[in-house]
């Protein structure tokens, strides 16, 4: 006589199940608060100032999309993680994010809530010039300009020694549908040590920019600009990934008929993971 198959567990015992993760993962987070309060301790953080890391971040972040499966949605696991990671540097060094709400406030507004959560201030200007200053004045502060376009040539404050720098470029995951889609770029002082370097930012001022230069560039790099009349030029902001370089850049504008007045490097950021329409995981 064959044996019946287990009963399915009831739903009180799967709800028993639930609340027993509940319960560690809470213990868990405060045992990781307890960690960081050593950790502000050793390293003296409150008296540092930027408590950002970078490249840390990104790293645990494509671990996290690459280890991620199931059916909770990955938008839930990211700002989750970027909440607790925000949340922690904010309880190590607090700051302020200021974010330029010229090109859309609410979907400022979702991004900043989406990667830094409720407990970080949210401080709203309008311009990126304006919340790059503000950074500029602060001690570890942060500030979030669009990525894409711009009416200014904010990134002419960060060329100085000591001026702040680009550290990130949100969204790091990639994806089609993404609730925080904006692309923005983070800003503020970080060690040089937290930096990732995966793809650079200079700033380049050009004389002689037209649409046909713009042309010859595009292929190599992502490019925000601002003409600039007075000089029949314009200030670039360009993006250069390990496929190029800045010699590359260069030498394409001048080929293409424009000169190069300056160049300096304003910062950097982590290659973005970008995420099939699939999915990470079946």
């Amino acid at each position: 006589m064959s044996q019946r198959p287990p009963a399915p567990p009831s739903l009180q015992e799967l709800r028993k199940e639930i609340d027993a993760i509940d319960e560690a993962m809470h213990r868990l987070l405060m045992q990781r608060g307890d960690i960081i309060d050593r950790l502000i301790q050793v390293k003296q953080t409150q008296e540092v100032g930027s408590a950002f890391r970078p490249a840390r971040e990104a790293s645990m972040m494509r671990e996290i999309v690459q280890r991620h499966r199931g059916i909770l949605p990955l938008d839930t696991v990211e700002s989750i993680w970027r909440v607790i990671i925000s949340t922690f540097t904010y309880v190590q060094a607090p700051f302020s994010v200021h974010a330029d709400i010229s090109a859309s406030e609410p979907a400022m507004r979702d991004s900043v809530r989406f990667h830094f959560g409720f407990t970080v201030p949210y401080v709203a200007h309008f311009s990126a010039q304006a919340a790059v200053e503000a950074v500029a004045k602060s001690k570890g502060d942060l500030a979030l300009v669009s990525a894409t376009s711009s009416r200014t040539p904010w990134w002419l404050e960060l060329e100085a020694h000591g001026a702040p720098k680009i550290i990130a470029r949100m969204p790091f995951v990639e994806r089609a549908d993404h609730p925080a889609a904006l692309p923005v770029f983070a800003i503020s002082r970080v060690a040089d040590s937290a930096v990732v370097t995966e793809v650079e930012t200079f700033s380049v001022r050009v004389s002689g920019w037209n649409a046909e230069v713009a042309r010859a560039l595009s292929p190599l790099a992502e490019i925000v600009a601002v003409p600039d009349t007075a000089f029949d030029g314009a200030a670039l902001l360009v993006s250069v990934t390990s496929a190029t370089s800045i010699d590359k850049i260069r030498a394409a504008l001048i080929d293409a008929g424009a000169s190069v007045r300056s160049t300096a490097l304003v910062g950097s950021h982590a290659t973005r993971y970008t995420v099939p329409p699939t999915g990470p995981k079946s």
